[in-house]
């Protein structure tokens, strides 16, 4: 599974970028407007920073507004990904912007169906947000799972971004329920690098070292 992360902080995404575990970059108009700065200076320093797919949303909400926002999103890097809400419109967008070669996201995907539909349009990724399903009282991992099943069921090339990642057991749950990647927030990054037992082995160790060889 590959991780992405999810933020429009390019200091942010720096830090993971080095560790050189990080593939691509999701963003969308709320992580933009947090940074307060111009989207697409902001965009064009994180195609500096990571070799991989970079989702950019649409603010468009008719089908027209969104085909041609995607146009000059795509147009910004080759790398750029034309994020697309999962909507009628949003859905025939993705079809006129599919063929012409343009990768989509189509983003707030809440069950299989719509994932379904998405990758019918000629969706390159959908993105089923796990967390906010799991605040409703679903199985936001049953629905990575489920997703997969059906585009292996029917070779369908689209892949499944699960997004929406509260805590780091999402991580793990997102790889074993067969999602191709995981887009990650920086905070939820921070938390899966840690562990309790992890400190205690290292403070263990060092203390051990100062017994025998000192300071």
């Amino acid at each position: 599974m590959k991780l992405y992360i999810d933020t429009a902080n390019v200091a942010h995404i720096k830090e993971i970028a080095a560790l050189g575990i990080l593939s691509g970059v999701t963003t969308n108009p709320t992580l933009i407007a947090k940074e307060g700065r111009d989207f697409k200076t902001v965009i064009a320093e994180i195609t500096e920073l990571v070799d991989g797919p970079i989702s950019g949303e649409v603010i468009a909400l008719d089908a027209e507004g969104m085909v041609r926002e995607g146009r000059d999103i795509a147009a910004i890097h080759p790398n750029l990904v034309v994020k697309i809400p999962m909507t009628p419109a949003g859905l025939q967008a993705v079809h006129v912007l599919s063929q012409e070669n343009i990768k989509t996201n189509v983003t707030l995907v809440f069950s299989a169906s719509q994932a379904l539909f998405a990758a019918k349009a000629g969706a390159t990724y959908v993105s089923p947000f796990i967390g906010r399903l799991d605040d409703a009282g679903q199985d936001g991992v049953q629905l990575v799972a489920d997703i997969r099943m059906i585009l292996d069921q029917y070779d369908l090339p689209t892949e499944i971004i699960s997004a929406s990642i509260r805590h780091p057991q999402h991580i793990a749950q997102s790889a074993l329920a067969g999602a191709h990647i995981a887009t990650i927030p920086y905070a939820v990054f921070q938390k899966a690098f840690k562990h309790p037992l992890t400190d205690q082995g290292i403070e263990a160790f060092l203390t051990d070292w100062k017994n025998v060889f000192g300071a």
